[in-house]
């Protein structure tokens, strides 16, 4: 064991000095490294891969802490730790980014065509793709770098395209010309759930469309009135007595007067609006459906650019607002329109630009997805699976049970390549690998292919992420070892774009779930609750927190306060709490230091004290306490567990306990060399244990002050995890400390309260009725003397006599007695006094003024009203407490 030294740790703590050089030393000593031939049971975690377009936000910062806490103490506890790092292509966004600057250039990307683009935008993932990953170091993520996977990589490339074949040929894959969310802006197909629904003020256009022959007419309600040029028919729920004499007849659409059927549906909500509805198959995704289930043609009006086509008419070349606007006024014109109702609405919107997006009629690419949705529900509710908190159990298998088939291809050029090729010459369609595809086509001997031009949506790739980095679909050590991986963690805003579809997809190609348990956590939201945004301006850089507060106090302070599940809100105030929790490690850490030399480790316990047993009592059930809440992931627990120990117990308390031993001024020890070592050993142990039940919140910190304490092994980071003695936990000395604490906090209320000199030291008088109660309070009247500033100590049974001129206070059966005689100027403190009171006694005055003025309370918000009260209370309370003061002071003049 390696002896304690102070040289090592400067008078202040400075994360910029410590956290750069410790990284890179435990980077250089391969302490990260999982050793997939080494012992210890697995304990694995892939990293969420973060877009190569962005940096790191909070989110990241909050994922990928929770993450390094749950690696650093699985490696800690022995387990064969693996922390996969990475990071995802981002197909869409990618993309986005690369035609934007090449647009500064003057260059779009049909200038290059499609191979030179690609080339561009591989040099941009070498030149901004590692920047998160750079910055995730910066955080002191503990992820086995040698092991980082990219989704575009050869590997994982190779997987995604074997999945693609082996879905296809099970018939799971499928091409068809069905309804999908188009975005104008991305150009490009995106799925259900990439789809933000938004509720706007909007308008319910009433429209009369005629039965034809003159037999009448029908008006139906819609919020989309451009679509009408798309109507193949007009729907009424077949049960709907007001409608049925028309069923099978035809209206006549208006503006462009082409006839289209009546049908029955019972699709048809008979109580919206006036129970008829429009269908437009080829823009709507119900209206879709009703057309397949009659047979409907699909007549699309608008091209992928949003703007109005040929079969538009007249409006052909307008955007879709502006055609709604002509639309309207058109049908206004002509007699058509009966009336307009204002309308909230649901509107979706691309998650990536939030765009509006078009739903139309488009042939796609799309995995059938009952077969696999099923059995990802069975492993959650057989418990193979489980969801921490257990509530987001509900939403997930709600998605699944209502899930559509997954449209997974997308109009881009940056991503996988669907491995699909056409016959030029004939509709044959070769699904494989590039180099195994024939020569010449087996169906009508062509030699031209074409490859599909689309690749794959860019979670297809990142729902492969458990295995695919392991190695598959090679029978690697790495997915022998490691899979199923122990824990996800992940936000709960991505349940459906990438827990589920590792769940499906995993049971799928490796029989077995991709995890045992899904770790969700919330989101991070600012000060006043709202969501982090850049058009709200109220975003916070991680980097620049770390800059100015150091890692470990953003680590500490983004886990603190957290509960699994919840959000938490991002305020400054609470970093300069976490910093003075750092800083006060550091200076106590820096006391203890100085204060063992001649401290030998190996050395017995010696005689215990009271507050040595108290100390290695808490200390014991915190290590418990602690290990518990990490293992059941209430992270947040854990960390205020370890803070209130070090801040309130071992700081606030035992140090200053032991400061009289460690001077060798202990009154009435028989042995004060004996007893100096017991405090060094005490304060060194629990000071190194607790340090390493802080480790995975605050790395780097720890690092560097358990190196200058006494400790066995090379680094914190693999120093075995604290394991509990029992045999030191003792209820009954916890409270007997307890009762001498809270005596001590007594007298210091009453030596404030009272304004009594920090210097002067008071006679201190204890009554109790309690044999025992007194019997602690004899054992802790060392304690009392030294933290409460007491002279002396006395302490009297039942029946002793309250003292003349005496402040009083109770503890419990204790009473305690502080004559004040002689501790403070007596005119001068009834004068202070006064003052306060003639002040307090104001402030009531005008507050019950302001409080029964019948204006004010009807006039104000019932929160300002309230805040009023709430200070009238406050004041009565102090105005009472300055009345008892002075009565005190008053009866010693007498």
């Amino acid at each position: 064991m390696s002896e304690a030294t102070s040289s090592g740790l400067s008078k202040t703590y400075d994360p910029k000095q410590v956290e750069a050089m410790r990284y890179a030393w435990w980077s250089e000593k391969g302490f990260f490294k999982a050793d997939v031939k080494g012992g210890g049971k697995p304990f694995s975690i892939v990293m969420p891969p973060p877009n190569v377009t962005g940096s790191l936000h909070l989110g990241h910062a909050l994922d990928n802490t929770l993450q390094d806490i749950l690696s650093r103490f699985k490696r800690m506890q022995g387990y064969n730790v693996l922390w996969v790092p990475g990071t995802d292509h981002a197909g869409i966004a990618t993309q986005a980014k690369v035609e934007e600057a090449l647009s500064k250039e003057g260059v779009s990307k049909y200038d290059l065509g499609r191979d030179a683009f690609l080339e561009r935008v591989w040099d941009w993932k070498h030149q901004y793709g590692n920047r998160i990953t750079t910055q995730l170091r910066t955080l002191g993520t503990s992820c086995d770098w040698s092991r980082e996977r990219f989704t575009m990589d050869e590997g994982c490339s190779e997987a995604v395209q074997e999945v693609f074949i082996r879905l296809y040929e099970k018939g799971l894959i499928y091409r068809g010309n069905r309804i999908i969310n188009w975005c104008p802006k991305c150009q490009t197909t995106i799925s259900d759930i990439e789809v933000e629904h938004e509720e706007r003020g909007g308008h319910l256009w009433h429209i009369r469309y005629p039965v034809q022959g003159g037999d009448g007419e029908v008006v139906v309600a819609t919020t989309r009135p451009e679509t009408m040029l798309g109507d193949t028919a007009v729907a009424v729920h077949p049960d709907d007595d007001r409608y049925k004499h028309l069923i099978g007849k035809m209206v006549v659409l208006p503006i462009v007067n082409r006839p289209i059927p009546v049908i029955a549906d019972a699709y048809v909500d008979p109580a919206f609006g006036t129970g008829v509805v429009k269908i437009t198959p080829a823009h709507d995704p119900n209206d879709f459906e009703v057309g397949l289930r009659h047979n409907l043609p699909q007549i699309t009006v608008m091209t992928k650019e949003a703007l109005m086509n040929d079969e538009a008419g007249p409006y052909a070349g307008l955007d879709r607002y502006e055609c709604r606007k002509r639309i309207v006024g058109d049908l206004e014109a002509q007699g058509y329109l009966v009336k307009v109702n204002d309308h909230v609405h649901a509107v979706g919107q691309c998650y990536r630009c939030d765009t509006v997006v078009e739903p139309m009629v488009s042939p796609q690419w799309f995995v059938r997805m009952k077969p696999l949705a099923e059995p990802a529900m069975e492993v959650v509710k057989d418990g193979r699976l489980k969801f921490v908190p257990e509530r987001f159990t509900k939403i997930y298998l709600g998605w699944l049970e209502n899930i559509r088939d997954w449209c997974i291809s997308r109009q881009l050029w940056w991503g996988h390549r669907i491995p699909v090729w056409y016959c030029d010459d004939c509709d044959y369609i070769y699904c494989g690998r590039a180099d195994e595809r024939p020569d010449v086509c087996p169906k009508c001997g062509a030699s031209h292919f074409e490859q599909d031009p689309d690749v794959l949506d860019t979670w297809f790739s990142s729902g492969l992420w458990p295995f695919s980095t392991l190695g598959w679909p090679e029978k690697t050590e790495e997915l022998a070892k490691y899979y199923p991986t122990s824990v996800l963690v992940t936000g709960r805003d991505i349940i459906f774009f990438w827990v589920a579809r590792m769940v499906f997809l995993g049971l799928e190609f490796m029989g077995e779930v991709p995890f045992r348990e899904v770790f969700i956590h919330g989101l991070i939201l600012d000060a006043q609750g709202r969501k982090m945004s850049k058009s709200l301006g109220n975003g916070v850089d991680p980097i620049e927190v770390i800059d100015q507060y150091g890692a470990d106090t953003l680590r500490f302070m983004l886990v603190t306060g957290n509960t699994p599940g919840n959000d938490i809100r991002f305020q400054f105030e609470r970093l300069e709490g976490t910093r003075n929790f750092a800083n006060k490690i550091w200076n106590a850490s820096r006391f203890v230091l100085m204060n063992l030399e001649g401290f030998k480790s190996h050395q017995p316990w010696g005689e215990l004290t009271l507050a040595d047993r108290w100390i290695l009592s808490r200390y014991n059930r915190l290590i418990g306490e602690t290990t518990a809440a990490l293992e059941q992931y209430d992270l947040g627990e854990a960390a205020r567990l370890i803070y209130e120990f070090l801040w309130n117990e071992y700081c606030d308390w035992y140090i200053e306990l032991a400061k009289p031993r460690l001077y060798g001024k202990e009154p009435g020890a028989n042995d004060a060399a004996a007893s100096r070592q017991t405090a060094q050993k005490v304060l060194a142990h629990v000071l190194r244990g607790t340090l390493e039940l802080l480790h995975p919140f605050m790395p780097f910190l720890t690092e560097e002050i358990w190196q200058q304490l006494p400790h066995h092994g090379e680094s914190i980071m693999i120093a075995p995890w604290p394991e509990g003695e029992p045999e030191f936990i003792n209820a009954s000395v916890e409270e007997e400390m307890a009762l001498v604490m809270d005596v001590i906090r007594a007298i210091r209320n009453i030596r404030a309260e009272m304004n009594v000199a920090p210097g002067k030291r008071a006679e201190v008088i204890l009554v109790s009725g309690n044999e025992e109660h007194r019997r602690v309070l004899a054992g802790g009247a060392a304690y009392i003397v030294n933290l409460a500033s007491a002279s002396e100590v006395e302490i009297e049974g039942t029946g002793y006599g309250q003292p003349e001129g005496a402040a009083t206070a109770i503890v419990g059966d204790t009473s305690i007695y502080l004559p004040l005689k002689g501790l403070i100027d007596l005119t001068k403190e009834i004068d202070r006094l006064t003052k306060e009171l003639r002040a307090v006694e104001s402030e009531v005055r005008r507050l019950g003024g302001k409080l029964n003025n019948a204006g004010f309370i009807a006039k104000a918000p019932a929160e300002v009203v309230a805040k009023e009260r709430e200070k009238e209370g406050e004041a009565l309370r102090k105005k009472s407490a300055l009345e008892e003061r002075l009565r005190t002071l008053t009866s010693l003049g007498t």
